[in-house]
């Protein structure tokens, strides 16, 4: 009996077939990549102009917020040319899918334009502060250094690129010699964040500026800030214990009293009362055409406690901020 394995003649036009059907399929694969990267070059030229005014914008931005740094207590202008800040115009210009992904969502605009003389060129007045952005470029924790000594030390910072506070708005008014009298009042004032300890503990917060009331002049105005509570009333513990629901003391506690020993009297016993905190800004530029003014920003605030459980951590931050005044 003749096996057809035996011909190899029929191997061969199979063979001979899988080339050709492989070769067209490698062709078409070649056609749709020069497509593709012909059209990706056309989006690569439009963007890159806009890029290109970025990282160009850049020593202009660092020197005009040099002022502002020193009253502001950052040491540092460093960290400025990693952000990917854009003006406020370049902003309205982008589209979803150029903001998705890049992390520009969560930067500040910049101010290109004005003058560094914010004392001389702001009009005594009462000014409605709108689209408050503040952008926090570094995070501290203080912590005991040794020998009964504490410092704020470095830390890692864990959240994704959502801790920036944006579209707030609030009341200025400023008075004839440069002082300034600052209520901020709505908006996105809060954003949970966590950082890491360099010895692996991991400390939340409530970043927030929440009814910040601040008075100075130009160079410096500071005041205080109400912090909520990181978790709310609602929220339970790993035991079902919470401020507005679940248990009262923990499943399992012998009855007589032993609950509400003072060793468990703050696990027990749920708290979501505001702390304070408190900022210092300072005005670095000021443009009078279009109302834009641009700082920087210092604040000391508490950390989670747990619901009360926890003595806080004391957290620094320090970053930029920018504004638009309307009379």
């Amino acid at each position: 009996m003749r096996s057809e394995y035996a011909n190899f003649g029929a191997p061969k036009r199979r063979c001979n077939a899988a080339t050709i059907s492989i070769a067209i399929n490698a062709a078409l694969l070649l056609v749709g990549a020069a497509v593709y990267m012909s059209s990706g070059a056309q989006e690569l030229s439009m963007v890159a102009p806009r890029q290109t005014r970025v990282f160009a914008s850049k020593p202009n931005a660092m020197k005009n917020i040099a002022a502002g740094l020193a009253a502001a207590g950052v040491s540092s202008i460093g960290f400025l040319g990693a952000s990917n800040a854009l003006t406020f115009d370049e902003f309205q210009g982008l589209s979803y899918t150029d903001v998705k992904g890049s992390g520009m969502a969560n930067t500040c605009p910049i101010l290109n334009s004005g003058t560094t003389d914010v004392k001389g060129s702001l009009k005594a007045g009462t000014y409605k502060f709108d689209k408050f952005c503040i952008e926090p470029t570094s995070f501290q924790v203080k912590e005991d250094v040794g020998k009964g000594k504490k410092e704020f030390i470095d830390v890692k910072l864990m959240t994704r690129l959502t801790y920036t506070l944006d579209a707030m708005s609030g009341s200025m008014k400023v008075g004839s010699g440069g002082a300034i009298e600052f209520k901020e009042e709505d908006g996105i004032d809060y954003a949970p964040t966590t950082v890491q300890l360099p010895g692996g503990a991991r400390v939340p917060f409530l970043f927030t500026v929440k009814e910040l009331d601040a008075k100075g002049d130009v160079s410096s105005f500071s005041g205080d800030f109400a912090v909520p509570s990181y978790r709310g009333s609602t929220f339970l513990d790993p035991k079902g214990r919470g401020a507005a629901t679940g248990y009262d003391t923990a499943v399992a506690i012998p009855a007589g009293g032993a609950g509400d020993e003072d060793a468990l009297g703050k696990e027990n016993n749920k708290s979501i009362k505001p702390l304070a905190g408190k900022a210092q800004l300072s005005i670095a530029k000021y443009d009078a055409a279009t109302g834009e003014v641009a700082g920087v920003f210092q604040s000391i605030q508490p950390s989670d406690t747990d619901l009360g459980a926890k003595v806080p951590k004391d957290i620094k931050i320090q970053g930029l901020w920018y504004a638009q005044l309307q009379q």
